[in-house]
């Protein structure tokens, strides 16, 4: 061994091949699903708290399915400040190896900064980000080649055009060839923001699966945008989720869960954007979209606020889906989907350290739906720290299948009123 850099990868790499021995299983789950003002659908599902028996901080997660091995890789956030680790599975998300870092610093520990954005660029090939705005280092590429189990030096991320440090949350999205299924080109957006309350998102492109990008484009119509997900619809169109600045007259606040979420389309191969239709004014971000086999678009997204107290009068937080049928132009907000709710257990200035941060969904083969989300359930009245545990979690679902009915109040509403905005979960 040259240094203990060298024998922390041995160990690492030597515990990180099997499934990790009391780590959680499966439990039975509920997602219901909204249907206007009629009785909603109760649907079965599974759910579990993968890190739940770690006991640190455990945040931001990102998953992709390894198709060519039929292996699941997620990437995690642990600790404070935040370093980014990687776990695997290959029982499409009933087991995981534990935990190992993506980078070992030369004291021998993880490497200091937040990850985010994985993508898997297929052939062994990954990427994800780690960003100047929440991270340690600067703005830079990770790239790994052989499935996950080590990542090169990072690549620094040039700046946007006015100079200020690309942030970046969202995953690249990766397009292919329809025949050949070889990457062909990389398309990814950042953003440069100050504070919550102004912000412009960006976008380029690579041909070469990463290694040069194309000049920068600043989109006209994402200026009050920051994170920014994409998806190549089966019409061929780009859909793009944006979260959306605190609105104008919420601005004497300046927590971050008053950020929004809205849609923009290019119908041109991404030329030309429409303007940002907001489905809701606050409280709701951090999408991730799935396209189904039907052609269906699935957002899943965090719920930060929004959702009336609960009976304690505790906050209540959770993680949502909503389905767009005609390719990302209109979305079904009254027969969305609650995936999982739960009682934030505090008030106060700090009612928001139990929340949902970060959803990530893939599609399993057999059609249901992976999604992963962040979650500080277990922070609880009385604990003065933020840094109490945090843990990620995992629902296997499937969008309900039985006729709705024609309700279309809420999506008719006005995108800053209650209606649209305002929810008792419980209901």
């Amino acid at each position: 061994m040259k240094n203990l850099r060298d024998l922390a990868w041995v160990v690492i790499l030597s515990v990180a091949s099997t499934p990790s021995v009391g780590m959680a299983q499966w439990r039975s789950h509920e997602v219901r699903h909204l249907n206007g003002v009629s009785e909603r659908f109760l649907l079965r599902a599974r759910m579990q708290i993968v890190t739940e028996s770690w006991n640190r901080v455990v945040a931001v997660p990102y998953i992709v399915n390894m198709r060519d091995k039929d292996r699941l890789l997620m990437l995690v956030g642990c600790d404070y400040p935040h370093r980014a680790f990687v776990l695997t599975s290959d029982d499409r998300g009933a087991t995981w190896t534990d935990p190992r870092p993506a980078r070992v610093g030369d004291d021998g520990k993880a490497s200091i900064g937040l990850g985010t954005s994985l993508a898997y660029l297929g052939k062994g090939k990954l990427v994800f980000y780690e960003s100047g705005s929440v991270g340690a280092g600067k703005p830079s590429r990770w790239f790994s080649m052989d499935h996950g189990q080590t990542w090169g030096e990072p690549v620094t991320i040039a700046p946007t055009p006015d100079g200020k440090p690309w942030a970046v949350w969202d995953p690249p999205l990766v397009e292919r060839d329809a025949k050949t299924g070889e990457l062909v080109r990389l398309i990814e957006t950042g953003y440069r923001q100050s504070g919550h309350k102004d912000s412009q998102a960006f976008l380029r492109s690579s041909t070469n699966g990463g290694a040069t990008w194309s000049p920068t484009a600043r989109i006209a119509p994402w200026n009050g945008s920051n994170e920014v997900a994409l998806l190549r619809a089966a019409n061929g169109n780009l859909v793009a989720a944006c979260r959306t600045v605190i609105p104008v007259r919420l601005q004497s606040e300046t927590i971050d869960h008053l950020e929004g979420l809205g849609i923009s389309i290019s119908t041109d191969d991404g030329r030309n954007w429409s303007a940002v239709r907001k489905l809701y004014d606050y409280g709701r971000h951090h999408p991730s979209f799935v396209l189904m086999p039907n052609q269906d678009i699935v957002m899943t997204y965090v719920v930060r606020l929004g959702y009336v107290d609960g009976p304690n009068g505790f906050p209540q937080f959770g993680i949502e889906a909503v389905v767009s049928q005609d390719h990302g132009q209109t979305w079904d907000l009254d027969h969305r989907y609650l995936l999982h709710v739960w009682s934030g257990k505090r008030k106060g200035k700090t009612y928001w350290w139990p929340s949902s941060q970060a959803t990530s969904s893939t599609l399993l083969p057999g059609g249901a739906i992976l999604t992963a989300f962040g979650t500080g359930y277990r922070i609880k009245a009385g604990q003065d720290s933020p840094q109490a545990p945090r843990d990620v979690g995992l629902i296997e679902w499937r969008p309900n299948t039985k006729q709705v009915n024609a309700d279309r109040t809420i999506r008719d509403a006005a995108f800053d009123s209650d209606l649209r905005n305002v929810f008792d979960p419980k209901e």
